[in-house]
């Protein structure tokens, strides 16, 4: 169903340049169009989170349904994020300057790294898994001077020193 709204979308069922990466790593209009990304290790904290708050507040439902719930979840994420309205908050208010959108095979790829987040966070120990969230969002700051936490931060309350600081890279 995801993948018939973002085609009705019209996104790009893959990146425009023609191919489909495994891994895109640089930072450039290819961001967000392959299977994976820097902005991949986001999706597997949503995972991490979406297992959190189903364990506190689904405990006595079925896994099943609770993973059914976090990739309904995560779906909705991907159908909004690729509207116009997030699209343009996007460009106005962070890096993501010359960002479209994701294509298609991008946004599934995005809800399976939700999902390999979820099924980790379920078998291992929450230490662990706070452990690794925080790595994987001190990996993406170093790396690319964006995550998750900074993503939120300045879509919902842009800071011009934090963009700047950005776009220094």
């Amino acid at each position: 169903m995801t993948c018939a709204i973002l085609f009705l979308m019209q996104r790009p069922l893959i990146c425009t340049c023609g191919r489909v990466e495994f891994w895109h790593g640089a930072l450039d209009s290819g961001n967000s169009q392959h299977l994976a990304d820097w902005y991949s290790l986001s999706h597997v904290i949503h995972g991490f989170l979406f297992y959190a708050a189903a364990h506190w507040l689904l405990q006595r439902q079925p896994m099943g349904l609770r993973l059914a719930l976090a990739v309904g979840v995560e779906a909705a994420w991907e159908i909004v994020e690729n509207s116009p309205f997030i699209v343009d908050r996007y460009r106005t208010a962070t890096i993501a300057l010359g960002y479209s959108g994701d294509s298609i095979v991008n946004s599934l790829s995005d809800i399976g790294m939700m999902t390999i987040g979820f099924l980790f966070a379920a078998r291992a120990p929450a230490w662990l898994t706070v452990t690794l969230a925080i790595a994987l969002e001190l990996l993406a700051l170093a790396v690319i001077r964006d995550n998750l936490t900074l993503n939120i931060l300045m879509l919902t309350w842009p800071i011009d020193a934090v963009r700047e600081w950005q776009a220094a890279l």
